[in-house]
């Protein structure tokens, strides 16, 4: 959530960085501005009948003690205690109403990030070579039925399609990334690993920024006799366990580590990348969310984007970093950098993580702050966030680049010791 005390000052400036997201991004500032003003008039107002109304109380106790009437003291503080009723009720609704526009409004970008939409992302370095095959690639949903891997006809008869079966090798696949993934995290990045719950309340979704826009764009799954969410990524719990806390600076930075199932309607996306386990609404993924001191978050994206790329290297699997352009970076974000794979067998570049510090946006709406040094005045933190990575993507790119002519597919070698095996082959 933007600062609407930030706005007032340089407005300006406020809508020309919103308008480097895309059109409308800005479109509420006005509203908000005018709903700003509005509130402190009232503010102002209230304050100075309140102001009054102390006084006349002192005056009408002084008559009163010298037994003169004080009819038309009291007939005024009716009048007045009238007015500060309709003042506050205003103010009530003012403040609801600029909260709702304010939650609708996107993260300002970094300075950094470049201007324009998905065509202004740039390549900030890219690793491995993408293998080139002496033999014709296949994709992933062809290997993966194959060797038995995963069922994706069963996975649509008992939950529709998005919704894949992990069978045999394959479900152990799954297993053996997931666990790699979070000793990895815990073991040398520094990362404590937390359990959290797979369901959210609404305040948890806002506090991460997917209520309301996510939610109301048809893209969570909604529980609403329950008033809960299932998660779309586990960052919206781990972000959440400090929500309404203020820390000590010795407590930051913090940082977490998380498996969980993810949960997603894509509304937008019928028809777009459909085939096999590259768009799907249900997904295993491991999530890295940190707590940072405002100067130190810089560097934590860079350190957070470099654990995410530990994973991928030691996997062996070529890819590339992309900086997001404006038009291009997440609604809660202010820089963002995503990981793409590749994956021969399809013939792209996958994104399979994507890293963001979204400065204090998210901690202003969750109400997360610490206090620099005893004493001083609270502010809030930064928090970050970066896949670590999701894995049906990894999956296909694993497959698809490790896939040998005689149909068999080579085991990266860390998960060598998870699986107890070098090679997938047919059952």
């Amino acid at each position: 959530m933007l600062d609407v005390k930030l706005i007032r000052q340089d407005p300006g400036a406020f809508r020309a960085r919103l308008s480097a997201r895309g059109a409308g991004a800005d479109a509420s500032l006005d509203r908000v501005l005018a709903l700003d003003a509005e509130r402190r008039a009232l503010v102002a107002e209230g304050d100075g009948l309140k102001a009054r109304r102390n006084a006349v109380s002192q005056e009408v106790g002084e008559r009163k003690r010298r037994k003169e009437s004080a009819d038309d003291l009291i007939a005024e503080m009716g009048q007045v205690n009238a007015r500060i009723k309709e003042i506050d009720a205003r103010v009530r609704e003012v403040e609801g109403e600029s909260d709702d526009l304010l939650l609708r409004i996107p993260n300002l970008t970094d300075p950094s990030v470049p201007p324009g939409g998905e065509e202004s992302n740039t390549v900030v370095r890219s690793w491995g070579e993408p293998r080139t095959l002496d033999f014709e690639a296949r994709p992933h949903w062809d290997i993966g039925a194959e060797l038995g891997l995963f069922d994706l006809p069963a996975g649509a008869k008992v939950s529709g399609s998005g919704f894949p079966v992990y069978k045999g090798m394959g479900a152990r696949l799954q297993r053996a990334l997931i666990n790699f993934f979070l000793d990895l995290h815990t073991r040398e990045h520094g990362y404590t690993e937390v359990e959290p719950p797979f369901v959210v309340t609404r305040e948890s979704m806002q506090g991460t920024g997917q209520y309301p826009k996510f939610v109301e764009e048809g893209d969570a799954y909604a529980l609403p006799e329950d008033g809960l969410y299932l998660i779309p990524t586990s960052e919206v719990p781990l972000t959440n366990l400090h929500r309404d806390e203020l820390l000590e600076a010795g407590q930051l930075p913090i940082a977490y580590t998380a498996y969980s199932p993810c949960f997603r309607r894509e509304a937008g996306s019928a028809g777009k990348d459909t085939r096999g386990l590259l768009r799907v609404h249900q997904f295993d993924k491991v999530e890295m969310v940190r707590f940072e001191r405002p100067e130190d978050s810089d560097a934590a994206l860079e350190a957070l984007t470099g654990h995410a790329e530990r994973v991928l290297q030691l996997l062996g699997l070529p890819y590339r970093v992309l900086l997001l352009a404006s038009g291009d970076t997440g609604f809660s974000s202010m820089k963002t950098y995503d990981l793409e794979v590749w994956a021969p067998g399809v013939g792209r570049w996958l994104e399979v993580s994507s890293a963001s510090n979204c400065g204090d946006f998210q901690a202003r709406r969750a109400n997360i702050r610490y206090r620099p040094e005893a004493g001083a005045r609270p502010e809030y933190v930064h928090t970050l966030n970066a896949s670590g990575v999701a894995l049906p993507r990894t999956v296909v790119a694993i497959l698809e680049n490790g896939q040998q002519e005689d149909g068999s597919v080579i085991v990266p070698e860390p998960l060598r010791p998870y699986l107890g095996t070098d090679r997938l082959v047919r059952p």
